[in-house]
């Protein structure tokens, strides 16, 4: 018997190291996926995704959650697509693109971006599309004179499938500072820019648009992009773009003030939702939920990528004594085996630093795997040391909001790749944070499950229903949670690595400036 998919809605979202999309049905459940595996790549010094892949990866996505689904895909209720938040498309008049994608990943605008966070008094991140906008005009880009639009990986996708050049406010936040209160853009800070520059970003810029409205639908030239085959056909309602921190906050039920989650892929990013002003940190970001409400964000450019090497070079040795170890499940007894290491590592440290990392203020990063002389070197610490290594950094940032800031977390849920395997990031972190972490049973599905929930909220909303009411009462009322508490010799384990981390960061800087 063939789905009804009128009543199906899909989500897609541009991780970065997989484009997923998740079809879920009317209850929030996820009936079918499909996904395409890519990787960014430094070219020129600059990270960045080609576009043919961007489109190539989109296709083959789309396509393989056709062949899983079993059925043919002629309409659906509503679509919504997300990507990695951050970075820089811009495009001409006539849609040309004028330079290549500049991802999150990037610490390349630094100049830019201290002298944006001055001039608003508001935290400017070197990945920010503000900042890397007046960072091409300070460096006389020939480009930036001819610019029309400019917008994110998200927003070109919504742009090619709607033809409207709108985000959703949560997208719109990582790339210019939002008034809450306005629901946009704020309006003070975009004046200061125009005194400083001549350029009125309202010419250039996305629209905001906020869960629940409906921001365009797919046309022809939309539906052929996305499935060649022409099976699809136009007129799909689409939800409003939104980001990967958006779309986590969606999965993981945590859009009220006081709940939090982290999101563990490639990045790592803790999103808290405030519940009052906060100061100014150059290590927290000030971004929103896709309803507009103010969220402190700890973005870490770096985590689970060094765990991934690792990975392929066990691998490597294992198909060399003959044995061909399936990859999710070389992850998941890897993973396990850090549970049996001391909870400090037993003097073994890593930084996993393939690029830069803003919290810890280093434009430039080298992996760097250290051990003492009389470490206790086996494999489940060298497992735990990368596992905690990939936390470390997300830490630091949170202590500024809990210490300094005071920032009370009531609820605190983990999703991503990182918590794929039972119990074990999710212990980790919560010896890193000092509370209890939750984890979902559509954990593993994280942003695209997100997206496809935004759309839902869309398609689906009661009269004057909020976004936070309609996944406590619709969505997540009979979720499956697990919450783990790590116990106190976890959490001084953790502790102490941490301590020889931040003292050890000096050679990590070194490791950058000498083996360029």
């Amino acid at each position: 018997m063939e789905l009804d998919l009128n009543q199906c809605v899909l989500g897609i979202e541009f991780g970065s190291t997989r484009i997923k999309a998740v079809l879920i049905d009317a209850r929030h459940i996820p009936i079918a996926s499909g996904d395409y595996e890519w990787e960014n790549r430094l070219q020129d010094g600059i990270w960045t995704y080609p576009m043919d892949e961007v489109h190539g990866g989109l296709q083959a996505c789309y396509a393989a959650l056709v062949r899983n689904l079993g059925q043919p895909i002629e309409s659906l209720g509503a679509i919504g697509v997300s990507g990695m938040m951050h970075g820089y498309l811009p495009f001409d008049r006539e849609g040309r693109q004028l330079a290549e994608f500049r991802t999150w990943r990037n610490t390349i605008t630094g100049e830019a971006a201290e002298k944006l966070s001055r001039l608003f008094g508001f935290n400017i991140p070197q990945r920010w599309s503000i900042a890397h906008l007046y960072q091409a005009m300070r460096n006389g880009e020939a480009h930036v004179k001819d610019i029309a639009y400019l917008t994110t990986l998200a927003g070109y996708i919504h742009w090619r499938l709607t033809g409207e050049k709108c985000a959703g406010v949560g997208e719109a936040s990582g790339m210019f500072p939002i008034d809450s209160a306005a629901g946009d853009y704020n309006a003070d800070m975009m004046e200061q820019f125009r005194e400083l520059t001549g350029v009125n970003l309202r010419d250039i810029l996305p629209r905001v648009c906020l869960a629940g409205e409906k921001a365009g639908s797919l046309t022809e030239a939309g539906a052929r992009f996305l499935d060649p085959t022409g099976t699809l056909r136009p007129g799909i309602p689409v939800a409003p773009c939104e980001g990967d921190a958006g779309t986590g906050m969606a999965a993981t039920n945590s859009v009220r003030p006081r709940t939090g989650n982290v999101s563990a892929g490639t990045s790592d990013f803790a999103m808290l939702v405030a519940d009052r002003p906060l100061g100014v940190h150059r290590e927290i970001d000030m971004v929103t939920t896709p309803d507009g409400a103010p969220v402190a964000m700890v973005h870490c450019n770096n985590c689970t990528s060094d765990i991934n090497a690792w990975v392929g070079v066990l691998a490597e040795f294992a198909e060399m004594l003959g044995v061909k170890a399936e990859r999710g499940e070389l992850f998941t007894r890897l993973f396990q085996k850090a549970l049996e290491g001391d909870p400090d590592c037993g003097g073994l440290l890593n930084f996993n630093y393939f690029s830069g990392e803003g919290v810890t203020g280093l434009d430039a990063g080298r992996p760097l795997f250290l051990r003492l002389p009389d470490a206790r070197f086996t494999l489940a610490n060298f497992m735990r040391t990368h596992l905690l290594s990939a936390l470390a950094t997300l830490k630091i940032g949170l202590d500024i909001l809990t210490g300094e800031e005071q920032v009370k977390i009531d609820k605190l849920f983990g999703h991503g790749g990182f918590f794929k395997t039972p119990e074990v990031g999710q212990r980790m972190l919560s010896a890193a944070v000092g509370a209890p972490v939750s984890v979902m049973e559509t954990a593993g599905e994280g942003g695209p499950y997100g997206m496809a929930l935004l759309a839902a909220y869309m398609l689906w909303k009661g009269e004057g229903e909020s976004l936070a009411d309609y996944l406590d009462n619709k969505v997540f009322a009979q979720a499956k949670t697990v919450t783990l508490m790590a116990e106190p010799a976890e959490a001084a384990g953790f502790a102490e690595f941490l301590k020889r981390y931040q003292n050890a960061l000096p050679a990590e800087r070194a490791a950058a400036e000498v083996f360029a």
